[in-house]
């Protein structure tokens, strides 16, 4: 954008403000205002020389993948043991007899939900330490899609209840089951004594 020219009529007027006005501060003098600045020169900077490259080789080489969601059977067994080490591998052996057994095979995630609370809650008021929970396998999804979905919604929803309240005072330990009392469709709990 260009600057106009100031008309003379506009000359005039800044003139005869110029003459009127008074000095701010008269005793400082006049010439120790600063005066205008010469332009910088540009400095020339010398052309940089651009070595070939090729893509991403400054980038890390740390050979990890994608960190997808480990399995649910495979986030128990990496949990650390809060029950007595021996049990734990008599039980991880099948071992240990469950005393009290809930099936919830054929139950849909709203009534599958508050028969475990009930189950897990009166096994231990009962004294109860080892119950076995048959959730099954799962079926397969007729539609793979772009997103994984995981295989049996009560398989991986029982271990998230156990972990959350009123449960979560209640169980100890929670184990997937040795092949014998279900394998991978089912859940050791170990629960707590009541105190």
């Amino acid at each position: 954008m260009t600057r106009r020219k100031l008309t003379k009529d506009e000359i005039e007027l800044w003139h005869k403000v110029t003459r009127q006005t008074e000095r701010l501060h008269p005793e400082i003098p006049q010439s120790v205002h600063p005066s205008t600045l010469p332009k910088p020169k540009p400095r020339k900077t010398p052309k940089a020389r651009i070595d070939a490259f090729e893509l991403g080789q400054n980038a890390p080489t740390n050979g990890r993948g994608h960190s997808l969601k480990p399995a649910i059977g495979d986030s128990l067994r990496a949990a650390p043991v809060q029950m007595d080490s021996k049990a734990f591998a008599r039980m991880k052996r099948g071992k240990l007899k469950p005393e009290g057994k809930l099936d919830l095979h054929g139950m849909r995630v709203d009534t599958a939900h508050p028969a475990l609370i009930r189950f897990i809650l009166s096994a231990q008021a009962s004294g109860k330490r080892l119950v076995l929970v048959v959730t099954g396998k799962g079926k397969d999804r007729d539609e793979p899609g772009p997103i994984p979905t995981p295989r049996g919604v009560l398989r991986n929803q029982v271990p998230q209840w156990l972990h959350l309240p009123p449960l979560a005072q209640a169980v100890l330990q929670v184990s997937p089951a040795h092949i014998s009392h279900g394998g991978d469709g089912a859940y050791y709990v170990y629960l707590r004594r009541v105190r």
